[in-house]
């Protein structure tokens, strides 16, 4: 991987990051788009289970959103994850995961889920080798089949479950 780029800050969203945050999820091609005022209340309510990467100019560059599951609170589920085109292969999404967990672990947070629909392979390859990297256990089935979706053609999403981690990197 990659180093992120030292003039890389990983900090809060803000509720001011929420028009960047759906522009990046928006330019992704790849993330399902949610309203633009998802996004501000994501910053507002989730800003503390979410991170975001900002360049030197403040500007976001990506951002991680989630949350911690309401019946399982050592778990963070990742919604969206996403990096500008123009920064990416610069290990920043790798950089924001990593630092959300390691600020979450304080609060108790060992394990992560995240859905990932086949064929994503920046995203399963963020997932694995952040497995790999903190030596956690990962395990991977469908979730939600194609077939559950109201809204026309859509994917199946796999759960991928992460943890705890058990090396010297663990938080």
């Amino acid at each position: 991987m990659t180093a992120a780029p030292a003039d890389l800050l990983i900090d809060r969203p803000a509720t001011a990051d929420g028009a960047a945050l759906w522009r990046l999820a928006k330019d992704s091609k790849t993330l399902d788009l949610n309203s633009s005022y998802s996004y501000l209340l994501w910053c507002r309510d989730f800003a503390g289970t979410s991170a975001v990467a900002r360049g030197a100019d403040g500007t976001p560059v990506g951002f991680i959103t989630g949350y911690v599951r309401p019946d399982r609170p050592d778990t963070l589920l990742v919604w969206q994850v996403a990096v500008d085109s123009a920064h990416r292969g610069h290990g920043i999404a790798a950089a924001l995961l990593d630092g959300l967990t390691a600020r979450l672990a304080e609060s108790g947070v060992t394990r992560i889920e995240t859905t990932i629909t086949p064929g994503n392979t920046a995203s399963e390859r963020l997932f694995t080798s952040y497995a790999e990297r903190h030596g956690a256990h990962l395990t991977r089935e469908v979730l939600f089949p194609a077939e559950l979706f109201p809204d026309g053609p859509h994917d199946s999403e796999v759960l991928y479950r992460i943890g705890p981690p058990t090396d010297s990197h663990a938080h």
